[in-house]
């Protein structure tokens, strides 16, 4: 009932059959132009995962317009700070409805976290929390820790139960302690970092207690430090599986640098009004000095040797 519900409520100009969506996405104006291809949706390589509500309002009208526009470029949307938990029921299963609509999975972000501290870590709490998101329709689980001091043996715990409600469990590795709120640079600078090698160690240890994918956390790294840490990237990106990785960036001259470095086809979070900039610069056809001209792919979906 709820969900035929949900489903009046949506306006008639978001009804459309995959079918057309996909034609529209695949039919980009100005074929003639050469440009990177890159891997067709659903793709295990090149993911763009964009922050939902949180900064900004971000409704169902407007996620639908955004997707009927760049859907071919948006593989995720992730909430942010819970917001999620703030939304009246019907309007999030919309949200989560228009995501799946244009095939972006949903995921919940880091919000698991205030789960476990005001729960004690209680595992009937958190299971509970688990079945309501697999009920309202998330399909990926991000588990993050960056405020919270917990073994790695309690992370694999909650990867594996993750796992068991029918959510791919996403665990978010870092170096700085007190990463994912905001915090000032001198807040996080006093607060210290780990060693690279203890996220690498943990990120493979949640990998093969059956982690959909790993999130690195921007904080420390690329994100409120006085100097880039390229280093701690370089590390990560020769230890773990490209395809397994996906790192924060919002903010344009991160994200560039991570295609500079790492190809069209890193795994990447950023902001929703990013979207257009990065497809451009993933697709080859604009970018800054460092990047005009010099993003290329070889052998993706219809570039393909013969």
């Amino acid at each position: 009932m709820l969900a035929r519900t949900v489903r009046s409520l949506i306006r008639p100009s978001y009804v459309a059959t995959k079918q057309a969506q996909r034609g529209i996405a695949s039919k980009p104006a100005f074929t003639f132009l050469p440009s990177n291809a890159l891997p067709s949706k659903p793709r295990g390589k090149g993911l763009t995962e964009i922050r939902g509500p949180y900064y900004y309002p971000v409704t169902a009208t407007y996620l639908d317009e955004l997707l009927s526009d760049w859907g071919a470029y948006v593989d995720g949307i992730k909430f942010a700070g819970g917001a999620f938990s703030l939304m009246p029921e019907e309007r999030l299963r919309l949200l989560i409805e228009v995501a799946h609509k244009h095939d972006c999975y949903v995921s919940t972000g880091g919000f698991i976290e205030r789960v476990l501290s005001t729960s004690a870590g209680s595992p009937q709490v958190v299971s509970k929390y688990l079945t309501a998101c697999k009920n309202m329709g998330f399909d990926v689980l991000e588990i993050s820790a960056g405020f919270l001091s917990i073994p790695t043996e309690s992370w694999i715990n909650l990867v594996e139960d993750t796992k068991k409600h029918g959510l791919k469990p996403k665990p978010e590795v870092g170096i700085q302690w007190g990463a994912g709120g905001d915090a000032s640079i001198a807040e996080l600078e006093s607060s210290g970092t780990r060693d690279p090698r203890w996220m690498i160690d943990r990120a493979n240890a949640f990998l093969d207690a059956g982690a959909y994918m790993i999130m690195i956390e921007s904080e420390g790294i690329t994100e409120n430090v006085k100097s880039w840490r390229t280093d701690v990237i370089s590390a990560v990106t020769s230890s773990l599986p490209a395809d397994k990785i996906m790192f924060e960036a919002a903010d344009p001259e991160v994200f560039a640098y991570h295609i500079q470095n790492q190809g069209a086809n890193a795994n990447l979070f950023i902001d929703h009004s990013q979207i257009v900039q990065l497809a451009c610069l993933r697709k080859g056809i604009w970018g800054t000095r460092s990047t005009f001209g010099k993003i290329i792919t070889y052998g993706e979906d219809g570039h393909k040797h013969k």
